[in-house]
């Protein structure tokens, strides 16, 4: 089910940072209360392969993002315990030292189920021991949700676990959500930050097509 256009679920979840300290975050509170967008990203699992490339890129864009009035989290189903020890790997090892940014612990999977971005491909319920068997890893796909300040999510998207996101493009779609939110204009394909909008009408179209 679709969440784009509907308010972020309100939940809180367990949270570490780089320097320990185990917390709650509200994502849907932390955009409506900070009058801020939020970029949530979900990857499978701490001590991996593509998921650290992916960690340290968002922490590399963190300036990027706090320019545009937008919050970054991480999040997985790892517990706060493995966080910090990834925390505490130096990036030459595989670790994620350095990122500053908070990273959700979903370990009893709340919200990764609200969202259905878990990989569990069947299951199958044994009447011996009155219990579900799950086929799948039950740890979250590659998803991204970009909420606005209202806590409507305006921007979903999910990878399969082989393949890494483009934060540039995120960066992207927040310009152009902002400039919409500003101008009352839309942003046509490929459009970028300092380039042509249009108007959401036929004669805005019909203009746009034919300047370019």
């Amino acid at each position: 089910m679709a969440l784009v256009g509907k308010k972020f679920p309100s939940i809180a979840v367990d949270a570490m940072n780089e320097m320990g300290d185990t917390f709650k975050i509200n994502v849907l509170d932390e955009a409506v209360k900070n009058n801020k967008k939020v970029i949530l990203f979900w990857y499978p699992k701490d001590f991996t392969f593509v998921c650290p490339t992916e960690l340290h890129a968002f922490q590399a864009a963190l300036g990027e993002f706090e320019k545009r009035n937008t919050l970054v989290i991480g999040a997985s189903c790892d517990t706060a315990e493995v966080h910090f020890a990834w925390l505490n790997t130096h990036k030459d090892n595989g670790g994620i030292e350095g990122v500053t940014y908070p990273i959700l612990a979903d370990s009893n999977r709340n919200l990764a189920n609200m969202l259905r971005i878990l990989d569990l491909s069947s299951e199958t319920y044994n009447e011996e021991t009155d219990s579900y068997v799950y086929e799948g890893d039950n740890v979250t796909f590659r998803a991204t949700f970009l909420i606005d300040e209202e806590g409507t999510v305006f921007h979903e998207s999910v990878n399969h676990m082989p393949v890494g996101r483009n934060v540039g493009e995120f960066i992207r779609l927040i310009d152009a959500y902002t400039h919409v939110q500003k101008n009352g204009e839309v942003c046509p394909a490929n459009w970028e930050e300092g380039k042509e909008a249009m108007n959401a009408d036929r004669n805005g179209v019909a203009a746009y097509l034919s300047a370019n």
